[in-house]
């Protein structure tokens, strides 16, 4: 039994090293899966939580925010906190699991958090503003708050697999 086990990861292994980039955007995928729901948590905790009694105050002091269809205080707190908090573990995750990167920590750290900067303004802006649109049409309801928070967190996915996988969480080459 021991042998037919030894086999089975023989195989496993000899899989995982044929297809070693599909195997990091699974791993990626999953570690990604696992961050959306922290993030989705801590969203659903602000939003219906913490600042339930800003949903409905217009942020008035900012031109800039309300040129960018940002209406909610509520909505914009809640998303730029539930992103910065899903982004750090997925940094960590990527970093030790996903990736094994030994690569320059230091650089590896002012790469991504560039790259976040630049995703969660986007995700701030961008779930912030359907935030906007949707409370002005009614369409408030839990359900289709939490789906569109989720459609905010897939988008980006298009440039941060590219990153993380071929600028921030490198591999030394192997010395030869």
């Amino acid at each position: 039994m021991t042998e037919s086990n030894q086999t089975l990861k023989e195989k496993f292994t000899a899989f995982i090293n044929k297809h070693a980039e599909i195997w990091k955007f699974l791993k990626f995928t999953f570690t990604g899966a696992s961050t959306s729901v922290l993030e989705m948590i801590v969203f659903a905790i602000l939003q219906y939580g913490v600042f339930r009694s800003l949903n409905e105050v217009p942020v008035t002091d900012s031109p800039v925010l309300s040129f960018l269809g940002i209406e909610y205080k509520g909505y914009m707190y809640s998303y730029f906190i539930s992103a910065v908090i899903g982004y750090a573990a997925a940094y960590i995750m990527n970093r030790k699991l996903t990736f094994k990167a030994d690569a320059n920590p230091v650089l590896s750290t002012i790469l991504y958090t560039i790259m976040v900067i630049g995703t969660i303004i986007f995700n701030t802006w961008f779930g912030a503003f359907l935030g906007t649109v949707i409370q002005n049409k009614g369409y408030d309801s839990v359900f289709i708050v939490m789906l569109t928070k989720l459609v905010v967190m897939t988008v980006p996915t298009l440039w941060t697999y590219p990153l993380n996988r071929f600028v921030i969480h490198r591999k030394k080459k192997p010395t030869e």
